[in-house]
């Protein structure tokens, strides 16, 4: 069973709805600063397919506690679609996900919902560093599905920002075990503003690491390996080209495979 409500920043509930095995909800009125989208299961862990606004899309992803989801204002909306969580008419759903759907090869980082700190929703990404601590520069630009690299700053040339750090690195936590084969990079090519890297560095949860290099390119950087049984990865080790730009930056990193663990 679920449960969604949407609540304003005092904690009141503006509207609540309540499902078996899916829930949906159209709220017709204008978002505030402070709502909140909450999410319930009767069940943890589940495979779910969630939508928290239909301009967004949804997610296959793994609920494992109750799921709040922040409504974006003001900065933290320069990440998002301008059409996501405007107006007056909101439409948001959940439900179990089919088999087939968790089941299949696919892009286990992808996660239109993802959002900074510990959210119960898998997959999740987080960095040591994000440019400024912007919404344009935040980890979860690297998994939300928009791949258009060619400039940066708003919507849709978000990317993760490195703030000219040599140490940083992020992760990407499944919540489970998958196995994986591929990873595919969109490395953010806003040239000449852009630097690139030449190498990188994944290191896997099982231990092993794969040294990378790459060249300067709009296009994306298709990585095969032998398939690992993993819980996240981390790509770390970016080591810039010598070119007189200080900002390389990552516009999305895709990680092909099939998850492991099922949960009913």
């Amino acid at each position: 069973m679920f449960t969604l409500k949407i609540v304003d920043s005092e904690g009141k509930v503006l509207k609540e709805e309540t499902g078996e095995s899916r829930v949906d909800m159209f709220y017709d009125k204008a978002y505030n600063p402070g709502d909140k989208i909450l999410l319930t299961s009767d069940k943890y862990p589940a495979d779910i397919v969630l939508s928290v606004d239909d301009a967004l899309g949804e997610s296959v992803s793994l609920l494992t506690g109750d799921f709040t989801f922040i409504i974006p204002f003001d900065e933290k909306k320069y990440s998002y679609s301008p059409k996501t969580f405007s107006g007056n008419a909101h439409y948001l759903y959940a439900r179990y996900a089919y088999d087939f759907e968790v089941n299949q090869y696919k892009n286990l980082a992808l996660n239109v919902n993802d959002q900074h700190g510990d959210t119960h929703l898998f997959p999740h990404a987080f960095a040591n560093v994000e440019t400024r601590g912007e919404s344009v520069f935040a980890a979860r630009n690297a998994v939300d599905g928009v791949c258009e690299n060619r400039s940066h700053g708003n919507w849709p040339y978000e990317s993760w920002g490195i703030n000219r750090r040599d140490d940083a690195e992020l992760t990407i936590d499944f919540g489970r075990k998958v196995k994986a084969d591929k990873i595919i990079l969109y490395t953010r090519a806003d040239f000449p503003h852009d630097n690139w890297w030449e190498s990188v560095t994944f290191t896997f949860s099982d231990g092993s690491t794969l040294v990378k290099k790459l060249n300067k390119s709009y296009a994306p950087h298709v990585i095969d390996f032998e398939e690992k049984n993993i819980t996240w990865v981390k790509i770390s080790e970016l080591i810039k080209a010598d070119d007189p730009s200080p900002f390389p930056a990552l516009t999305q990193m895709e990680v092909y495979g099939k998850v492991e663990e099922i949960f009913d």
